[in-house]
This record gives C-alpha cells, sequence and structure tokens, in this order.
C-alpha cells in the first residue's frame, strides 16, 4: 500500500507518517511539503520520500500521486490569526489547494483522500459539545477556508465517487510540535469529530502544565484574539462509531510525553 501525506514534514504529518510506516501493509509514504512550517529533520530515519513543493503544483502532485491507493491531506497555512492578518493566504493554501489535490487525486485514478479541517468552523456556534451535524458559523478566513475544504471533499464525493474523509481536529499537541512562533497551538463524506470529548480550561491547563514541569508558567492575561473561538469541546460519538478500536492518550501523559521531547532539543 503507498500512501501520500501532503504536510507530512510537519509535526502532525510526521508523526503521522512514523505511524504509518509501522504498519506491514504500507509500503511506501510520499510527504508532499514545501517546507514552510514543516521541517526535513521532522523525518530523519522515517525512510519516507520526501518531495519538496506546493501542493498548488499539479505536476508535483502528479508525481506523488502515481499509483497511490490513499492520501492523507494535512497540508495548510495554519492559524487563525495568521489568517485575519493575510486573508488571500490562507485561502490559497486551504481552499485552492485541497481543489488542486482533489484534482490531482481524480486524475490518479481516485485514491482515497482524507482530509484535516478544523473544530473551528463551528465557529459562533457556543453549544456544547459540537457534534458533526451542528449549523457551522466560522468566525475567521482561517475557518472559512477549512469549511471549504470539507466542502470540495463531500462535492468529489458525489459528483465523481471519490472516497473522503473529512476529519475536524480540535486542540492538537505532542513531539515534533513547533515552539516560540506567534502561531503556535494549543468512510462518507461526512465531516468527523477528531478529539475524545474531554475539556479543560486554559488556566487548569496550565496548573496541569506546571506540575508536570515542576515550576510556575508566566500568564498574560490578554483581550481575546478576533475569530478565536471561546469554549471547544467535541461530541466523538461518530469517531468512536467509525474507529471503535482508537484510544486516547491521557491529557497527563501527553503533557509528559510533549515536556519530555522539548527537553531533548
Amino acid at each position: 500500500m503507498r500512501v501520500v501525506v501532503t504536510g507530512g514534514a510537519g509535526f502532525i504529518g510526521a508523526n503521522l507518517v512514523r505511524t504509518l510506516l509501522a504498519r506491514p501493509e504500507v509500503d511506501q509514504v510520499r510527504v508532499v511539503d514545501d517546507l514552510s512550517t514543516g521541517s526535513k529533520a521532522n523525518l530523519a530515519g522515517t525512510g519516507a520520500v520526501l518531495l519538496e513543493g506546493s501542493i498548488l503544483e499539479p505536476a508535483l502532485l502528479d508525481e506523488a500521486f502515481t499509483g497511490a491507493d490513499a492520501v492523507v491531506h494535512l497540508a495548510a497555512l495554519p492559524s487563525v490569526p495568521r489568517s485575519v492578518a493575510d486573508p488571500l493566504a490562507s485561502h490559497h493554501a486551504n481552499a485552492t489547494g485541497t481543489l488542486e489535490v482533489l484534482e490531482a487525486a481524480r486524475r490518479a485514478g481516485g485514491p482515497y483522500v482524507a482530509a484535516a479541517s478544523s473544530s473551528s468552523v463551528y465557529g459562533a456556534n457556543r453549544e456544547l459539545p459540537k457534534r458533526e451535524t451542528m449549523r457551522t458559523a466560522p468566525m475567521s478566513p482561517y475557518a472559512v477556508s477549512k469549511l471549504a475544504t470539507e466542502a470540495y471533499l463531500a462535492a468529489y464525493h458525489h459528483c465523481y465517487g471519490l472516497g473522503v474523509l473529512p476529519l475536524r481536529f480540535f486542540n492538537v499537541f505532542g513531539p515534533l510540535q513547533p515552539a516560540g512562533h506567534a502561531y503556535a497551538a494549543v468512510v462518507h463524506a461526512d465531516p468527523v469529530n477528531l478529539a475524545f470529548g474531554t475539556r479543560i480550561s486554559l488556566l487548569e491547563l496550565v496548573g496541569e502544565l506546571e506540575s508536570v514541569l515542576g515550576h510556575p508558567v508566566e500568564v498574560a492575561h490578554t483581550e481575546p484574539r478576533p475569530g478565536d473561538v471561546r469554549d471547544s469541546q467535541a461530541d466523538n460519538s461518530r469517531l468512536r462509531e467509525l474507529f471503535p478500536d482508537i484510544r486516547p492518550v491521557p491529557l497527563r501523559e501527553g503533557l509528559e510525553r510533549t515536556a519530555e521531547w522539548f527537553r531533548t532539543l
């Protein structure tokens, strides 16, 4: 089995690449990444084939998708604040980029496409927990671009029979996560929440992190940033239904593993 991971040199992508290559049924993983937010170092020792360039380059995608059985589309320009500062860049990378990926998949004979959306699409809808059937109300250009990603996947499923799975990522952290920059973050065509239903306040998270690190963490209280969603919690019923064997990593364990990785840098 051959899998293509766009954005595979990034934080989430590189961890996925390692997981895929550890599975006996996966023969090869190709990564498409322009290294704007990812790093070659994240792929060191994995055996993945890196095709350096943008998902906005059709010829590069055609090369990567040849013979592929599945595509995991993670490449994007992340961050709500970045999108507020430069909405056109977010649209080109996330919405147009997804369209280019889907067109390349169609030219390649229709490999299955799973793609990263975001919990930010729920936006101004304050109801908790978030269920996939809820009204979306994006509050930022980034959220709009991710909703466009979902809509394009659904359209290509219905128009061309492409197998797709949009996954709404909630808050993600772990080893290989970049730090020290302004944008660091805390089977059918319907979207799926990629989260486990728990919820913690930022101050509670700071307290847990202080316990893991063994020292106080400086906290700066500011006004809310434009486009940010105040509260987020997922209903994970659909995720459990589709992937009953999936097991979450407890928050404390995840923080400990992440802190340990940062100490190695």
